[in-house]
């Protein structure tokens, strides 16, 4: 009896999916749990494997096409594939009748590479052997960069066609013999619901900008004095993000209209602080969830952000972990920034911007010492939260990082 694969159950407010790649085709032999295809939605690439052993003998999606959960994907005879199975793939004339007998199933080599679902797309249109490439990732996992980091190596001799290839996995136009070459490209989903949802934040919010700026020179020595002994005791290092992370939350609440949201004429307060991080990947700007972020130690929020930088490039960050969030801390800094004007992340009220450390001059008790200094930003909804109350909240995570013992004693 021939097994039909659907498309899973899509969360909460995700409508649709695209068909972003398949990776068997009719007549080839498929394994249980065997991934054979790749979904894309505006948050995560969703991979949909086998439910059972068997032949792919028919395709109802194209890559590219939309569907909707429990739509039909593809057909599968179930049962072990011998050697010489073939399979005519049903209602597609344009697809061969028959596939040629093969030594083996189609299944990956126990020596494959471990790949995401981007970089196995990457690999396949560049026609590239993957076990030529060296995994940085966990397990081995091969990452985007280390497409990268290969193709820059073959570039070295300066091969026109890897330099092609390469300008490919940047996305940056390909080389041309004219000043007027283009390249059109569709948006993925992903960037394409980052503008939908930048355009509803300028549209549906009021939003306004307040700036200050924050000595961390305590946070630098503390960090100094305790880097080697917390790493020892803890397995992570000790990152600025977690005092920026502790000290918003401290904040908060003491404003909790800055960890409420607007719902309609209603104000939603919300008695729990799910952190967004801002965190970029290959395919675009995504912000998972530090969940009950108040519960949790340096040592866990540390934890927790690598692992969300790690699946962020590799692209396995699940719906959960991507999913609601009350207040969002974006750190341009990583990239250079001095000063910027988040835009909220509706329906949050309030989004705080980091920026670059610089070491600059500044007056303390009458003299001008060198201190290392980061201009913050708070971006707000000025609907619900007043001015006054966005300068004293942003003047609260100062002095919580100008004076970090303030969080342990809970002033």
């Amino acid at each position: 009896m021939s097994t039909e694969i659907r498309v899973p159950t899509l969360p909460e407010s995700v409508t649709d999916a695209t068909v972003l790649s398949w990776h068997k085709q009719p007549g080839d032999s498929v394994r249980r749990d065997e991934n054979i295809l790749d979904l894309e939605t505006d948050k995560v690439v969703l991979e949909v494997p086998s439910p059972v052993d068997g032949t792919l003998v028919e395709l109802r999606a194209n890559e590219g096409d939309l569907v909707e959960a429990d739509d039909i994907l593809a057909i599968i005879e179930p049962g072990k594939a011998s050697a010489g199975t073939t399979a005519a793939p049903a209602a597609d004339a344009s697809a061969p009748a028959e596939k040629p007998p093969t030594a083996t199933p189609a299944a990956p080599a126990k020596d494959e590479p471990v790949l995401t679902p981007a970089v196995r797309r990457l690999v396949r249109e560049l026609k590239l052997d993957p076990r030529q490439i060296t995994g940085t990732g966990k397990d081995g996992r091969i990452l985007k960069s280390d497409v990268m980091t290969y193709l820059d190596q073959q570039t070295s001799s300066r091969d026109p066609d890897a330099e092609t290839v390469a300008s490919m996995v940047n996305e940056s136009p390909l080389p041309a013999s004219t000043a007027h070459a283009e390249q059109r490209v569709p948006m993925s989903r992903l960037r394409a619901r980052i503008a939908e949802r930048l355009v509803e934040a300028q549209q549906t919010a009021a939003i306004l900008t307040t700036f200050n700026e924050v000595n961390l020179q305590a946070v630098s020595d503390l960090r100094a004095r305790h880097r080697d002994h917390f790493e020892q005791n803890h397995g992570v290092r000790l990152g600025f993000m977690s005092f920026f992370v502790k000290a918003a939350v401290d904040a908060l609440k003491k404003f909790p209209l800055i960890n409420a949201s607007v719902d309609g004429t209603d104000i939603v307060y919300h008695g729990y602080y799910d952190i967004g991080i801002a965190v970029g990947s290959p395919r675009g700007l995504v912000v998972p969830i530090l969940r009950n972020a108040d519960q949790l130690s340096f040592a866990d929020i540390e934890k927790t952000i690598r692992q969300f930088g790690r699946k962020a490039q590799d692209g396995s960050l699940s719906y959960e972990e991507l999913s609601g969030g009350t207040f969002t801390i974006s750190n341009g800094g990583v990239y250079g920034s001095m000063l910027s004007t988040p835009i909220l992340n509706p329906p949050q009220s309030g989004i705080l911007g980091m920026h670059n450390i610089i070491q600059r001059p500044v007056a303390e008790n009458g003299e001008v010492v060198i201190r290392p200094m980061m201009y913050l930003a708070l971006s707000y909804d000025h609907r619900i939260v007043d001015g006054k109350d966005a300068v004293q909240f942003l003047v609260a995570i100062k002095d919580n990082l100008e004076d970090p013992s303030r969080l342990l004693l809970e002033l």
